[in-house]
């Protein structure tokens, strides 16, 4: 049976009450808890996937989410949703494209149709992998996100794509002993340099070298002419949670009680504007670091 189509009317309500839906998600942002359970959902394994409005939905609806697709791709994934969470869904907004028939006049020839493609959007149900089961007798894929520590150097292989992607902006990567206590690195703007204790492991190397690409890369301006200095350190801090948590570098103890004492502070337009900005240099940081196989085509 089709559906039939919404009056204008409807068309309207409904989309004042996603507006709404936002609104109410994004102010949740100016708590504490609410900016850190948005920083976790977005650096979980998974959701580099969604855009940034459709993080929130999910960090609103489910906090503790950690990895969310729709039913067919869990089962595609070898599970099957549990016992009565079919209940429970997760509403986030997907793109769809339609096709409709228009009739542009003519002077020489009456009327002639021509087919026109358009996008629109449409709530649909996805679930995390707490709703989730292993289905029988099949091999589900594992989807624990490793959590190294920085002390190691499991992702050395990471400091030669960060040190391509910095240059490609423009700086050089300078190593350098630092003294334990001091600052582990900078970027310096103005020498176009960037500066990473060479005494660190590889792992914290990598953490140092996504803070400081962060301040440098144009996608977000993350710098203190655009920002106050505490300002733009929470910003970059938020990123550099966000992107070592995607490659599985467990940093939450350093990021987490910062970026989080920072959120009480902004005003509803500021908190989802910046929220908008981690988003968007963090996936520039993640694109460049990831295998070209290995990237996901982001949800809208």
């Amino acid at each position: 049976m089709a559906k039939r189509a919404m009056t204008a009317e409807q068309a309207a309500a409904s989309r004042k009450r996603r507006a709404r839906h936002l609104e109410d998600a994004v102010r949740a942002l100016l708590s504490s808890e609410g900016w850190a359970r948005w920083v976790r959902v977005r650096s979980r394994n998974g959701f580099s996937r969604y855009s940034w409005f459709n993080q929130v939905q999910i960090a609103a609806q489910r906090p503790d989410a950690s990895y969310v697709c729709g039913r067919g791709d869990w089962r595609k994934l070898g599970y099957e949703l549990a016992d009565q969470e079919w209940r429970h869904p997760i509403w986030i907004l997907a793109p769809f494209t339609g096709k409709r028939t228009e009739t542009v006049e003519e002077e020489a020839m009456g009327g002639t149709e021509i087919e026109r493609c358009y996008r629109y959007f449409r709530a649909v149900k996805v679930y995390d992998r707490s709703q989730v089961r292993p289905i029988d007798g099949a091999q589900p894929v594992d989807l624990r996100p490793p959590g190294h520590p920085l002390t190691g150097d499991s992702h050395a292989h990471l400091l030669r794509p960060l040190g391509a992607l910095a240059q490609s902006l423009g700086y050089r990567v300078t190593a350098r002993a630092l003294e334990a206590g001091g600052a582990q690195g900078w970027c310096d703007p103005l020498r176009r340099e960037i500066v990473v204790n060479r005494q660190r492991p590889a792992n914290a190397r990598v953490r140092i070298l996504v803070h400081e690409i962060a301040h440098a890369h144009p996608a977000g301006e993350l710098d203190y002419e655009h920002f106050t200095r505490q300002q733009a350190e929470v910003l970059v801090d938020t990123v550099t949670y966000v992107v070592c948590g995607q490659v599985g570098l467990d940093v939450e103890g350093e990021s987490i009680p910062y970026v989080a004492g920072w959120g009480e502070a902004g005003a509803l337009e500021a908190v989802h504007t910046f929220a908008g900005t981690v988003d968007a240099v963090a996936g520039a940081i993640e694109a460049a670091i990831a295998p070209a196989d290995d990237q996901a085509t982001a949800v809208s």
